[in-house]
């Protein structure tokens, strides 16, 4: 399993790691923004999750996330050195599943990043490569899903969008959250409006009676939640 680092301070870069080293992970490790968007743009497929500093020389941990996340749904933790709320609510909205403050113990950031990767099925090996959520199973290596075992044809982004909801199972999204995560084949922004639509047409298809869903649930105020 392959970690891309990005820690501009090499002293605080090099320790982190020798630490995910001996933890049997394996690492790439990035200075700046710009290498980091290199292995971005050309290895992301490798890498199981992403841990990036906020502050870097040459951009920042949010521009990183937002690029990563638009590519596919992958595990991000920030680093930061400012216990601000205001930036921690920001890297969340945008689509991290983690921040953590430095000064950490190692220990803490090796927690941290397992129990991230437990709530993505398709980047840890010990978890099922099928998801069943009620009546509904999604099949992540076929890349196919089924109602009640007859397969359902859905488009590109209507499936990426099933998938982030089923890496977080009983989690809240916002719609921020979502609409970081999502993006269109062309690689274009999904607005407010056109994720509302996308919400729809999958409930239209997954749902018995769409007028009352019971897989992809509203939590009034806060977002969208699917499982318990």
């Amino acid at each position: 399993m392959k970690i891309l680092l990005v820690e501009d301070d090499r002293t605080i870069a090099s320790g982190l790691e020798y630490s995910l080293q001996q933890d049997q992970f394996d690492t790439a490790l990035c200075h700046d923004a710009a290498s980091a968007k290199k292995i971005i743009t050309e290895e992301l497929d490798e890498i199981s999750l992403c841990l990036f500093d906020l502050s870097l020389p040459d951009g920042s941990g949010y521009d990183l996330c937002k690029m990563a996340k638009a590519r596919r749904d992958i595990p991000v933790i920030f680093l930061t050195a400012i216990d601000d709320e205001v930036n921690v609510v920001m890297g969340l909205d945008m689509g991290a599943d983690d921040y953590i403050t430095k000064p950490f113990r190692i220990r803490e950031l090796l927690s941290r990043i397992k129990s991230v990767l437990r709530r993505y099925p398709a980047h840890n090996p010990a978890a099922k490569q099928t998801i069943q959520i009620g009546h509904i199973l999604v099949n992540t290596l076929e890349g196919k899903v089924y109602k009640n075992g007859s397969e359902i044809q859905l488009t590109a982004l209507e499936y990426r969008l099933l998938l982030i909801f089923s890496n977080h199972i009983g989690q809240v999204l916002s719609r921020n959250q979502l609409l970081e995560r999502i993006w269109d084949v062309a690689g274009d922004f999904v607005n407010d409006n056109t994720l509302t639509v996308y919400i729809k047409r999958l409930r239209e298809k997954l749902e018995d009676n769409p007028q009352e869903p019971t897989i992809i649930k509203t939590v009034r105020g806060l977002g969208y939640k699917v499982g318990d």
